[in-house]
C-alpha cells in the first residue's frame, strides 16, 4: 500500500539547518509529484515546497524561498527537504504528501494531495 514516512525533524537553534526525509513506498516515485507542507499550532496547514514528478521543476512558498531546497533520490525512493537559515517562525509539524494522479501538477492546496505522512516536528528555538 502507499506509504509516506517523514523523519529528520528536531530542535535546532535559529540560523541552523535540518534535512527532512520522506520515504515513499507502494508507488513509483518518479510518476508522482511530492509536496511538503507544515502546520504550526493554531494555524492552517500551508504548502512549503513541491517537486514535480519528472524532478525537473521545484516550487517554494515565498516564506522559504532561498532557504529551503527540495530534492529526490529515486534509488532510495526518498524526497528530501533541506532547511537552512531556520527561523523561529519555521517551527511546525512538517508533512510530505503525494499529488493526486500520475504526473499530477504541483500546487499548495491540500485538496490536490491524496496520501500524507504522519509528520515530523521541527522546533526552532534558542
Amino acid at each position: 500500500q502507499v506509504q509516506l514516512v517523514e523523519s529528520g525533524g528536531g530542535l535546532v537553534q535559529p540560523g541552523g539547518s535540518l534535512r527532512l526525509s520522506c520515504a515513499a513506498s507502494g508507488f513509483p516515485l518518479n510518476a508522482y509529484s511530492i509536496g511538503w507542507f507544515r502546520q504550526a499550532p493554531g494555524k492552517e496547514r500551508e504548502g512549503v515546497s513541491c517537486l514535480s514528478s519528472s524532478g525537473g521543476r521545484t516550487y517554494y512558498a515565498d516564506s522559504v524561498k532561498g532557504r529551503f531546497t527540495i530534492s529526490r533520490d529515486n534509488a532510495k525512493s526518498t524526497v528530501y527537504l533541506q532547511l537552512n537559515s531556520l527561523k523561529p517562525e519555521d517551527t511546525a509539524i512538517y508533512f510530505c504528501a503525494r499529488v493526486t494522479g500520475w504526473f499530477g501538477r504541483c500546487g499548495f492546496s491540500t485538496v490536490g494531495y491524496d496520501y500524507w505522512g504522519q509528520g515530523t516536528q521541527v522546533t526552532v528555538s534558542s
